[in-house]
């Protein structure tokens, strides 16, 4: 298939349908696309079931009323987004994914950190995702068990990775029309066809621990896209600015977070006002109820918005697994065939782990949300910073690939050490199923560690970096066309 490069409209290039890259950088004649396009998969993938159960968790696990709930859940998206945007915004500039940039803070064995928690996050998330996408096709599809349901949801996800960059997406392209027209029906429904009882609006209390609970969950899952932005960036023209690629993200992100997580929060107080245990509600199945008779449409669709998501934790996943192998061997570039196997061969991990926890899995969530928190942030305070504030996002691409990191070197103690100490500081100020720190404790149970790690970590780094860092280096982002360069 031809592309017309947008930065320079004259120039033309075979893109293949099978994306025949991975970890490599893209080639400016291989550029294609606009800004636009982050709106529609940020948008198009977030609407589906796992968005819901999030958006759930505030009038269930945390108790708040319908109110606080959406309160808690604009706050949360519209302040972390800010980061994820932030992050998406380095993709056309640099032209390689998120994990390979990381090099440039962290070093190239340093990354590695990051790199392994986040594969481990990718499995997670698409874990979780399989197992409630699972439920949900099996409650609208009687003759598909639970595991069949999630082994069929898999599979397609499994596909679109194969294919790669191009097919995830126009596949969040075609949700985005979809699973938002179905995501309308299903409030109109609610609302005006079913109805809310007199007693909805009285439903939960309001409690500082549930508020910012909700607040740090919502704010979490736009912080967690972090690490994929720049994957379904990179290949933007070069010319693409930061502040359309910035805006695209934000917007497509939040609007495709915002409303499922409403819904979610809806479809709780009204499990809990029909009676139903708030602990145990099961939000897909409440929905489900809800729905009649557009269950199997609606649901169907948003199962469908769950293989696009899990298209999109595999892809990632795979890219940040083939990191992993090329720091040790600098000349592999990996092509179409090693993402195919590295693609099974993750979706058979997740698959173990869904099958084996699926019992369980609102508990193994709401943990692993909290096992972000303090992975994540000290990572995004830092990388944010080195891009933003000290290098102003001018980096020797070529030396990403470089086994001693080139002028970045194999470990960056300086980013290395405000990694573990934006990790620790959290500890004190969480609270979670697991463990509540002392400070959370005579806060009530409050939570604001995510708050205290970019507070601590960004001013920390930025200082330290100046300090004991070398001089930041002149880019040669010429050699993204120069791919032969690199072997």
């Amino acid at each position: 298939m031809t592309i017309h490069n947008r930065s320079n409209p004259a120039a033309r290039t075979e893109v293949p349908r099978l994306e025949d890259k991975t970890i490599q950088p893209i080639p400016l004649n291989e550029r294609h696309g606009t800004a636009r396009d982050l709106f529609t998969i940020w948008f198009g993938s977030n609407i589906m079931i796992m968005t819901m159960v999030t958006g759930g968790l505030a009038t269930t696990v945390f108790g708040l009323g319908f109110v606080p709930a959406i309160v808690g859940i604009i706050l949360g998206n519209a302040v972390g987004a800010i980061f994820m945007a932030l992050h998406a915004a380095q993709g056309p500039q640099l032209g390689v994914a998120q994990m390979i940039q990381t090099r440039g803070q962290f070093g190239s064995y340093g990354a590695l950190l990051i790199v392994v928690l986040v594969v481990v996050m990718y499995l997670g998330f698409f874990a979780a995702n399989l197992v409630f996408g699972g439920e949900a096709l099996a409650a609208v599809s009687p003759g598909i068990s639970d595991d069949a349901g999630i082994v069929v949801i898999g599979v397609v996800s499994v596909v679109a990775t194969i294919f790669g960059y191009r097919i995830i997406h126009a596949y969040a392209r075609f949700l985005s029309i979809v699973a938002g027209l179905a995501l309308v029906l299903a409030f109109v429904w609610i609302l005006f066809v079913h109805g809310l009882p007199s007693t909805f609006l009285s439903e939960g209390n309001f409690t500082w621990a549930g508020f910012m609970g909700t607040v740090s969950v919502a704010a979490l899952w736009q912080l967690a896209y972090a690490p994929y932005v720049s994957d379904y960036s990179r290949y933007l023209p070069q010319g693409t600015g930061s502040t359309p690629a910035f805006w695209a993200s934000y917007s497509g992100c939040v609007l495709g977070s915002l409303f499922p997580m409403i819904l979610g929060a809806l479809v709780g107080t009204l499990a809990v006002t029909m009676g139903a245990d708030a602990a145990n509600v099961q939000i897909p199945g409440s929905m489900g109820a809800l729905l009649q008779p557009w269950t199997m449409v609606v649901m169907g669709i948003f199962c469908l918005g769950v293989a696009a998501q899990n298209s999109i934790n595999l892809y990632c996943g795979v890219l940040c697994s083939l990191t992993i192998g090329q720091t040790f061997k600098p000349s592999w570039l990996p092509r179409a065939k090693t993402r195919s196997v590295a693609a099974i061969l993750l979706f058979t991990v997740a698959l173990m782990v869904s099958l084996f926890a699926r019992d369980n899995f609102i508990l193994f969530y709401t943990n692993f949300l909290s096992f972000l928190m303090y992975v994540l942030v000290p990572w995004t305070a830092i990388n944010l910073v080195d891009y933003y504030l000290l290098r102003h996002g001018d980096y020797k691409v070529e030396d990403f690939f470089k086994r001693d990191g080139g002028v970045y070197g194999r470990f960056n103690w300086v980013a290395i050490g405000a990694y573990l100490a934006g990790a620790l500081i959290q500890v004190p100020f969480s609270a979670t199923a697991v463990y509540t720190g002392p400070v959370a404790a005579a806060m009530g149970g409050v939570d604001i560690s995510w708050i205290v790690g970019l507070g601590v970590v960004s001013p920390l780094y930025y200082v330290a970096a100046r300090v004991f860092r070398k001089k930041p280096v002149t880019s040669s982002l010429e050699a993204l066309s120069l791919e032969s360069d690199l072997v």
